[in-house]
């Protein structure tokens, strides 16, 4: 009877308990719906996405750049620096910005001016001995060759930054280079602390850009300028034509014979059919706060740079 008795409240007790509820299903989590490329998607999993992605072409990002675009992304990047234009004693945050490429340009210009500095400085110094010009001159050039310059190249995918730091070793960069893990949508820095924040073929892929420029406004000091170099629309309807006809037919291709992965470059080409327009853009930076924004058409708009300053 016990036993019995026992058995009867035990099954009172799972009939009186509230149903649990359902687990959530992984990549289905509640949120605003997104696109990653031509697919719709939740957040939480454009967010997974992206950053397999990166981690997929890490190791041959470099080499893709150049196989996609022709190595005109290189003139690209020098047209950004150029347009920068810096000074010794910049600090500049390079977002997305994993394998190094605006961060060694940088360097290299800072170096270029720095060493004209130079020159000029000895031309001040007719009057020195020539051991005290050479001394001088020494000095200058191996204690400061950077004029305290510094860039901190900040990416969210540690893939691409491991690559980018192996690129710089080969490459004999350090002086005035650090690498941080960082998501641009959230950055681990303070606030007022940059001169310049550049951001190249990365705002595409950041999940909201809303956040993504906010926090680049944070993070600039008053007077600091913001660019962003990136894929953009063609205005000329010919060459769009023909543009998007290389772009679904041949990049993937080389995707996949020179990476090994056919989707990652699928998306890429999609993810710039998805982007803003330049005047989109050009709104959603003024809405972040920044003024004077204005951008450049490159080659017909299939880039443009896109720049802004916090005053």
């Amino acid at each position: 009877m016990a036993a019995l008795r026992l058995w009867r409240c035990g099954c009172r007790a799972l009939l009186s308990r509230p149903a649990a509820a359902p687990r959530a299903r992984r990549g289905l989590a509640a949120g605003p719906e997104m696109h990653f490329g031509f697919q719709t998607v939740t957040e939480e999993e454009r967010r997974e996405k992206i950053y397999q992605v990166f981690e997929n072409v890490a190791k041959k990002y470099d080499v893709m750049n150049d196989s996609m675009t022709l190595g005109i992304h290189r003139v690209w990047k020098d047209i950004l620096v150029h347009k920068m234009n810096p000074c010794p004693g910049t600090l500049l945050l390079d977002v997305a910005g994993g394998t190094g490429d605006i961060a060694f340009r940088f360097i290299n210009y800072v170096r270029s001016v720095r060493q004209r500095q130079l020159q000029r400085k000895l031309k001040h110094h007719q009057n020195l001995s020539w051991q005290e010009i050479f001394e001088s001159y020494q000095n200058d050039k191996f204690n400061n060759s950077l004029g305290d310059s510094q860039v901190v190249v900040c990416d969210i995918n540690r893939e691409m930054l491991k690559v980018g730091k192996q690129k710089a070793q080969h490459l004999g960069y350090s002086e005035g280079l650090s690498w941080v893990l960082g998501n641009a949508e959230e950055l681990p820095f303070d606030d007022d602390k940059f001169d310049v924040y550049t951001i190249a073929f990365g705002i595409r892929n950041v999940t909201r850009i809303d956040l993504a420029l906010q926090e680049a406004y944070r993070v600039l000091k008053p007077g600091g300028r913001f660019l962003c170099l990136e894929f953009s629309h063609v205005s000329n309807p010919l060459l769009s034509r023909l543009y998007d006809l290389y772009s679904f037919q041949v990049i993937p291709v080389l995707g996949e014979v020179i990476a090994g992965d056919w989707r990652s470059y699928q998306y890429l080409v999609e993810s710039i059919r998805q982007f803003p327009p330049q005047e989109e853009l050009k709104a959603m930076i003024e809405d972040a706060g920044f003024f004077k924004v204005d951008y450049e058409n490159l080659n017909f708009g299939i880039v443009a740079i896109h720049s802004g300053f916090k005053l």
